[in-house]
């Protein structure tokens, strides 16, 4: 995420100035609603507080989703979680994941994770597509064009396997080695990993040879 703030509740938030634009609105309102929902579950996280994180007003909520309910379903149905790689510092991806994985609700009851909910799904095939889409949009194509050098789409989706692995072990799996890690340490491995898909070392040529 970018720059967060601090709420009232305790957690951080992505609390930012923005332009009356719809689509950066909407983005907005997405990624502030993810970050809630993940924390604090359906009933805990309120209109007023998802539109204040956002950096709007409450009634932008339902102008542009029509209900509470329906921003949840937004955001429990898509990559939405990932929309601040679009416009997040590469210095700060490493430390945005281990926020991202620290922060993953325990259990699915309250977001569901994309790779569960393909999972779950009555329609295997079409799920599986949708997310692969979302993927393709966010990572591969999004992200990987701020990246120099060669191979940006492949160290693209490579970063999204870390996210969507990382966040699935602790959402899901609760593996206790990850569920415990104090977050100094979570980060110095997470950039060992993440670090070289941002910036590849040097002698590497467009071939991926040394």
């Amino acid at each position: 995420m970018n720059a967060p703030g601090t709420s009232q509740r305790g957690g951080t938030t992505p609390s930012r100035a923005r332009k009356p634009d719809a689509a950066d609105t909407r983005a907005a309102l997405t990624e502030a609603a993810a970050l809630r929902f993940g924390r604090y579950g359906y009933k805990g996280a309120s209109v007023r507080d998802i539109a204040r994180d956002a950096g709007v007003d409450a009634a932008l909520v339902y102008r542009y989703f029509g209900s509470k309910e329906a921003l949840f379903a937004a955001v429990s149905t898509s990559t939405a979680l990932f929309e601040p790689l679009r416009g997040l510092p590469l210095e700060d991806v490493a430390e945005w994941v281990r926020d991202i994985v620290v922060n993953a609700p325990r259990g699915d009851e309250e977001v569901p994770h994309p790779v569960l909910s393909v999972l779950r799904s009555s329609d295997r095939e079409e799920a599986v597509g949708r997310l692969r889409e979302e993927i393709t949009e966010v990572f591969t194509e999004s992200f990987a064009r701020r990246l120099d050098g060669p191979d940006a789409a492949l160290r693209a989706e490579l970063l999204s396997a870390w996210l969507l692995g990382a966040t699935l072990m602790r959402m899901a799996l609760r593996t206790p080695a990850l569920g415990s890690a104090p977050p100094g340490a979570l980060l110095r491995y997470l950039r060992a990993g993440i670090d070289p898909l941002l910036s590849p070392p040097d002698g590497y040529d467009r071939s991926g040879s040394r």
